[in-house]
């Protein structure tokens, strides 16, 4: 489900961050995605957006509401688009896109780096540093903490993820002896 929120999202961002860049608005933007992902995200509003009970119209205006004053006049309309379209479950995924392409275009790429055992200090410069040379520009990391990968790390880039997790190999090994 997560891939296609994703695929959904995905020309809406990158709609929004050329008419952000065209208008010379892409802090604006990130600010008023940031908000309507908040919203979006909120138990109960999500949970009302799920339900095809409530009408669209009530959804829009609720959102258009809780976003308040705040909200510039073309991220209004893209709420009423989304609603027209049916896609208001995409706002926190559009969000988490547009942040990528901003950082993309600034030239930093923002990389999820799990591991099953604390990162050092040094272990975390070095592995920023081995993939800054590897995808050709800054990188801000966020580090996880999972035991469920047993030993190793998960890396991942946008679309690009690199499994060195002992769990990793061993689902590969499993599906590899299955006929």
């Amino acid at each position: 489900m997560a891939g296609d929120i994703t695929t959904i999202a995905r020309p809406y961002a990158a709609a929004v961050f050329a008419r952000a860049r065209e208008t010379g608005q892409v802090d604006g933007w990130s600010d008023a995605l940031g908000l309507l992902a908040a919203v979006g995200s909120d138990a109960q509003i999500a949970r009302r957006i799920g339900d095809p009970k409530v009408p669209r119209e009530t959804l829009r205006d609720l959102i258009l509401q809780v976003a308040g004053e705040e909200l510039p006049a073309e991220a209004a309309n893209l709420v009423r688009l989304l609603t027209a379209n049916r896609r208001l479950a995409v706002l926190p995924e559009l969000a988490v896109l547009y942040e990528e392409m901003r950082a993309a275009e600034q030239g930093t790429r923002t990389v999820q780096v799990r591991s099953a055992m604390p990162i050092s200090p040094a272990e975390t410069q070095s592995l920023a540093a081995a993939l800054a040379a590897r995808l050709g520009g800054s990188v801000d990391l966020i580090v996880e903490e999972d035991p469920a990968l047993i030993g190793g790390v998960e890396v991942r880039v946008g679309d690009l993820v690199i499994d060195g997790s002992i769990r990793g190999k061993l689902e590969k090994l499993a599906s590899e002896l299955e006929f």
